[in-house]
């Protein structure tokens, strides 16, 4: 079987959870964690590396880990080198986390305007400048990077952001196969991903976009050659994709098709662990409303009823209005396939001049951190 090695780390299966803003929070950690039996590599959501180097409360929320986390993973970023460099120097320190990754991949419109996520790699110098200087803090800990295929078809920056990050000391590089413009839309570029691969064959290089299934993760790997996968959308309201692609990798078992009345006891559950890491259950079941739609993907249920669900706020009426559903439903052949964002085509963000001088950094400061993470 193969085997994805991230510093000291062995993953395996080659499967990573995506950082996702209000998504990959300890609870939904848990639950993919659940269902692979705690193969695989779980990263926590963006953390902004100037409110974790402030401490500010909700940051450090955020980076708090269940024990059974291992490696824990903290997804970082940031636009000034020197922050980067404190906020990394600050995770191997305290022991907050075993693996950092760094992202270069965001294309919402609060982050590109900085200059960061899929806006930065475009800026040659600072790009190189921030790797250095997360790899020199990092001490013992595996830096990795995650990031796009450029601004746009006219700005494509992948190749020489994956050469530059080679050079710098990072541990490996997941490509999403799709440029800031497109956001979610169109279809994943996965021949990029391969070019990559062949460019920087000294590091691992993992794929992002369009793994709707465990098996269009094994077809990823063939046609690639990439070195493991990283799954976003695909998970949401899916969270058992974990225990499929470990038995798509393994060749041990079937993939998973519950019942209504199984997908019902995970929503429940995973309201539930909201509501315990919140602090607060009526806090925890808001929260978890917008997962509703992505657990009832393709059974029938009604709009009426779908409706209710999206407005409970308690276990109690949670638990009231699942029972009322057709629980003996089967899996439904409409259920997978798509899921989340599918916007594409999108105008880039960027500040002002940004495209004038690649190797121009001078309108990017400190300032331009954002001071709240998550997303």
């Amino acid at each position: 079987m193969t085997l994805l090695q991230i510093g000291p780390h062995a993953v395996q299966p080659p499967v990573v959870l995506a950082p996702m803003a209000g998504i990959t929070n300890a609870p939904f950690r848990t639950l993919c964690r659940e269902f692979s039996g705690g193969k695989g590599l779980f990263v926590s959501e963006m953390i902004t590396t100037r409110a974790l180097v402030e401490r500010n409360e909700k940051t450090m929320q955020l980076i708090h880990f269940d024990e059974t986390e291992k490696p824990r993973s903290i997804q970082l970023y940031g636009v000034d080198p020197d922050t980067v460099g404190k906020a990394v120097r600050m995770i191997a320190d305290e022991d907050l986390a075993d693996h950092i990754d760094l992202n270069f991949g965001c294309p919402v419109p609060k982050v590109t305007r900085k200059g960061g996520g899929s806006a930065l790699p475009y800026k040659r110098n600072l790009l190189r400048s921030i790797l250095r200087e997360a790899v020199a803090n990092a001490g013992a800990l595996p830096v990795t990077m995650k990031m796009r295929k450029g601004i746009d078809d006219d700005h494509i920056t992948y190749l020489d952001a994956g050469r530059t990050a080679a050079e710098e000391g990072i541990t490996a590089i997941a490509l999403h196969g799709r440029t800031a413009a497109q956001h979610y839309g169109g279809t994943a570029d996965w021949d990029a991903i391969a070019r990559l691969k062949e460019h920087v064959p000294e590091i691992p290089v993992l794929g992002n976009g369009d793994i709707w299934s465990a098996e269009d993760a094994r077809r990823m790997m063939r046609e690639t050659g990439c070195d493991g996968v990283v799954v976003g959308r695909g998970c949401l309201g899916r969270p058992w994709l974990f225990g499929d692609l470990v038995a798509a990798f393994e060749g041990t078992g079937t993939y998973a098709q519950p019942t209504l009345k199984e997908v019902a006891a995970v929503m429940r559950r995973h309201a539930t662990l909201l509501g315990e890491w919140i602090g607060d259950e009526a806090r925890g079941v808001i929260d978890f409303r917008k997962h509703v739609a992505w657990y009832t993907k393709g059974f029938s249920i009604g709009s009426e009823m779908r409706r209710g669900l999206a407005v409970t706020s308690s276990l109690d009426e949670l638990d009231a209005l699942l029972s009322e559903l057709d629980l003996d439903q089967p899996w439904p052949a409409g259920a997978d396939g798509p899921r989340g964002r599918t916007s594409g085509r999108n105008r880039v963000v960027l500040p002002d001049g940004w495209l004038d001088d690649p190797y121009d950094c001078a309108g990017v400061d400190a300032g331009a951190e954002l001071d709240t993470s998550g997303g």
